[in-house]
């Protein structure tokens, strides 16, 4: 009796739980950098195809970009079960590793390049060269196929076009410590933020890796002229679409998405110097129990026609170099991708020590005045 009632316990959690997260699905940016780590929705699991064939897949990936790509491979492949969890990109990683003696995902769908740099070296995630291996950039995959970037986010800076007008906006990085600055920047909380921490490491990056200190004063020069760090990304929105503040710094594809898709008063200057420029990557799941399964999904989602729509309507910069131009949008034809030079084994080594030192020894104690 007390077996089954703890069984029903565990039901009813989980299923609450199910419901919280179905309610707290991130912003609509199809990012896995900014998804909380401690959300997660199983789905439920379809009928079993006769082919018996199935699909796990853990996701970084926002609702939106999941309800264009799964329905869509699904008919493609009818005798292929899907079933998926959405979660942040750092819980997928602490899934997989824990589950490392007993695989119970098979692919993973938008992780962070450090995150899967860091899956790859714990031998956590299979080598597998796709058809597609030759059109991806070797700084946008791993060297033994463990994992390929799925798509790229340039960093850049954000700014209200109603609030202040573009020849006044930031033009560079330094810019923005200009005082005329002070309390016009509102920075989305940077330790919880993968895009904020991928930033502020680049600029910590750029000022010099290997001693860290004029990296750190360039951030507490910035911190002064911050008027409030936002608690999460859509808290940033709102206060800078009621222009308590006209700049941020930001990804930009939620730019691009809360602009065209949701009609906020936002715009970006792409930095003169270049801008540090993540790669979301996708990777099978060594020991996974579905691999042909796995492989046809891999596949599917680099196919040029799905990377083309992805483009025009959820604003991702596909990764592969050999989609034709005329099959792209308008807005990424006309897109320098100038790259901040950056180590990025160095930036997922450091970010953790940069990134608390910041927290403990700067954040809000920039030479206010």
């Amino acid at each position: 009796m007390k077996l089954a009632l703890g069984k029903m316990k565990v039901l009813l959690n989980t299923a609450v739980v199910g419901s919280m997260v179905l309610a707290l699905t991130a912003c609509g940016g199809g990012t896995a950098a900014d998804k909380p780590a401690d959300q997660s929705s199983p789905q439920p699991a379809a009928t079993k195809s006769a082919e018996g064939q199935k699909l796990v897949i853990y996701t970084g990936r926002d609702k939106n970009v999941v309800d264009v790509v799964i329905p869509k491979f699904k008919e493609k492949n009818p005798g292929i079960e899907v079933e998926f969890l959405t979660m942040g990109a750092q819980q997928i990683l602490e899934r997989v590793r824990g589950e490392k003696a007993n695989p119970q995902g098979d692919f993973w769908w938008g992780g962070t390049q450090s995150a899967l740099m860091t899956a790859a070296d714990e031998d956590l995630l299979k080598s597998f060269k796709p058809s597609f291996a030759d059109s991806i950039d070797p700084t946008h995959k791993d060297a033994k196929d463990r994992w390929y970037g799925e798509m790229l986010l340039p960093e850049v800076i954000m700014y209200n076009p109603t609030a202040m007008k573009k020849e006044d906006a930031p033009k560079d990085w330094d810019d923005l410590l200009d005082p005329k600055y002070k309390d016009k920047i509102i920075i989305r909380g940077v330790l919880a933020s993968g895009t904020m921490r991928t930033i502020y490491s680049a600029m910590i990056h750029r000022q010099g890796a290997a001693d860290p200190a004029k990296g750190y004063e360039w951030l507490k020069k910035l911190d002064a002229n911050t008027k409030e760090y936002a608690q999460d990304p859509t808290n940033l929105y709102l206060k800078l679409a009621r222009q308590e503040g006209s700049l941020s710094l930001w990804n930009l594809q939620d730019i691009m998405l809360q602009k065209e898709t949701k009609n906020q008063p936002f715009d970006f200057i792409y930095p003169t110097s270049g801008a540090p420029i993540l790669v979301d990557g996708v990777g099978m799941i060594k020991g996974g129990k579905n691999e042909e399964a796995a492989k046809k999904f891999y596949e599917f989602l680099f196919e040029p026609t799905l990377r083309a729509e992805l483009a025009e309507k959820l604003y991702q910069i596909p990764t592969r170099s050999d989609l034709k131009k005329e099959t792209l949008p308008a807005w990424l034809k006309g897109l320098e991708l100038k790259q901040l030079p950056l180590d990025w084994s160095v930036m997922a080594s450091k970010e953790k020590e940069w990134m608390d030192y910041w927290d403990q020894s700067i954040k809000g104690k920039g030479a206010k005045k």
